[in-house]
């Protein structure tokens, strides 16, 4: 994995303005022309390569964009992953849809591989890279490389969009910006700064001794450790995104772990990492969709944990993938381990409890 990539994605959270250099270059890894990201919630945010932004100035402006079947069809999917053309239509269909064919083909695009995040403050996000009609569909391998960047393009740029892709002139602007509780800590875990959505929080988060961040949730207290201590040396390794739970085992919060990087200290100064927390609510039915965002959780994992959330055994699960049953057990061990979870039947409360909650 590429640390220098992962550490100027890591950059954008905070100053959107080099989100096109990085598209460029996921664009240049994927022989594509070009990469843009949407973001929307109340109102519809985006950034692209300065290859394709006159394209889709047009996209944009003229209408396309709340046509276009793409969009929809990534968000309807519930494994997380970026998908490509030929995941949801075959060529002839692709030909004689109105948006390749009146508007992409025309511009001499027609290939894409794209994802969508949907996360518990209602934001909705999309990455896409575009690649010419004449250099053919996406391959396989850069879809691969794409999904193995997903996560951390994922956590970035919901910092990004809950910042309306606007650059904060400092830290107490950017923590207010967010609207959710967040803070600043040392590479220790000593808190710098917090934000004034923290303060409802005092059951749940503490400061100790010397300032140092306590979380009641005992397994995420240690997997913030853990996690301060991998994203520096280790970014694609550790697990950065994890839930926070009361005293009944129901996730209350889910916590991102943003690393600072390069440009963003001119912003965060010295502090170290993002601690950004948004709000779930068991009030809604739970969206799979949405703990698969949260989570990292492949294609296969993703399918263990709604079936271990409809109450089916492994052994169900293994006939209906066709894989052994020692499979689905390792399945549900990494399922287990980025959900923070012990047991099966955790997991279960764990997935009934998360839902979108309401957040500005």
């Amino acid at each position: 994995m590429d640390n220098d990539l992962i550490d100027r994605i890591y950059e954008c959270s905070v100053a959107p303005e080099l989100w096109p250099s990085v598209l460029d270059d996921l664009a240049a890894r994927t022989e594509s022309r070009g990469g843009l990201l949407f973001s929307a919630r109340r109102s519809l945010c985006w950034t692209a390569s300065g290859s394709i932004r006159e394209v889709f100035e047009a996209y944009v402006n003229d209408g396309w964009f709340h046509r276009c079947p793409r969009r929809t069809c990534i968000m309807s999917q519930a494994d997380p992953g970026f998908f490509v053309e030929q995941d949801f239509w075959s060529e002839d269909q692709i030909k004689i849809d109105p948006i390749y064919r009146d508007f992409f083909h025309p511009r001499g695009l027609g290939w894409s591989a794209g994802t969508g995040l949907q996360v518990p403050t209602g934001d909705s996000i999309v990455f896409s890279i575009e690649r010419t009609l004449e250099r053919g569909p996406i391959e396989p391998e850069h879809v691969a490389m794409l999904n193995s960047l997903r996560p951390h393009l994922a956590r970035s740029a919901l910092v990004s969009a809950r910042l309306g892709l606007q650059r904060a002139r400092g830290a107490t602007e950017a923590l207010s910006g967010l609207r959710l509780p967040a803070l600043l800590l040392t590479e220790g875990g000593v808190v710098v700064e917090t934000n004034e959505w923290m303060a409802p929080l005092g059951d749940e988060v503490r400061f100790g001794a010397g300032g140092r961040l306590t979380l009641s949730d005992k397994a995420a207290q240690q997997m913030l450790s853990d996690a301060l201590k991998t994203i520096e040396a280790a970014p694609d390794q550790g697990r950065c995104t994890f839930p926070l739970r009361d005293e009944l085992g129901r996730a209350t919060m889910v916590l991102h772990l943003i690393p600072i990087k390069r440009s963003a200290h001119d912003i965060f100064g010295q502090s170290f990492a993002l601690l950004m927390m948004t709000p779930v609510s068991s009030e809604r039915a739970p969206s799979l969709g949405l703990m698969r965002s949260l989570f990292d959780l492949t294609a296969a994992e993703a399918r263990v944990a709604q079936g271990i959330a409809a109450g089916k055994t492994l052994e169900d699960l293994a006939l209906a993938g066709e894989v052994s049953i020692n499979t689905v057990r390792n399945q549900l061990r990494r399922v287990l381990e980025k959900t923070g979870c012990a047991r099966q039947a955790e997991l279960a409360a764990l997935l009934s409890s998360v839902a979108v909650g309401v957040a500005d």
